[in-house]
C-alpha cells in the first residue's frame, strides 16, 4: 500500500486553486477524492466538500478568493458543520478512511 502525505492548509488553498496536480505529486490526492461524498455525508450535515465550501462562504473562483480564506475562520466552519473539533483531526480521518480504502 503506497502512502501519501496529508494535505496541510497551503496545499489544501493550492488544490482549490487547481495548482496541484499529479505531475507535481504522484501520491497527491484529490480533494474530490480525499473529502468524497460519502465521507462529507457521514461526517456532516452536507453532501459534498464544495458544500461545505459554499456553506462557509468560502467562494473560490480565483487567486483572491483563496487569500481570503482566513484559517482561524475555517477552523470554525469546521467546528460548526463537522464531526471534528479542527481541521488537522479532519484531515487525519479523511486520510485513515481513504488508506483503508486502498
Amino acid at each position: 500500500m503506497k502512502k501519501h502525505k496529508p494535505i496541510s492548509l497551503d496545499e489544501l488553498l493550492k488544490d482549490l486553486q487547481g495548482q496541484n496536480t499529479v505531475q507535481e505529486d504522484p501520491n497527491f490526492i484529490s480533494l474530490d477524492e480525499l473529502f468524497n461524498d460519502a465521507f462529507m455525508s457521514k461526517h456532516s450535515s452536507l453532501k459534498t466538500f464544495a458544500a461545505f465550501l459554499e456553506k462557509g462562504n468560502f467562494q473560490v473562483k480565483t487567486q483572491a478568493d483563496i487569500n481570503n480564506i482566513h484559517a482561524e475562520l475555517f477552523e470554525r466552519h469546521i467546528v460548526r458543520e463537522t464531526d471534528f473539533a479542527n481541521w488537522k483531526s479532519m484531515l487525519e480521518t479523511a486520510n485513515k478512511e481513504y488508506a483503508g480504502k486502498k
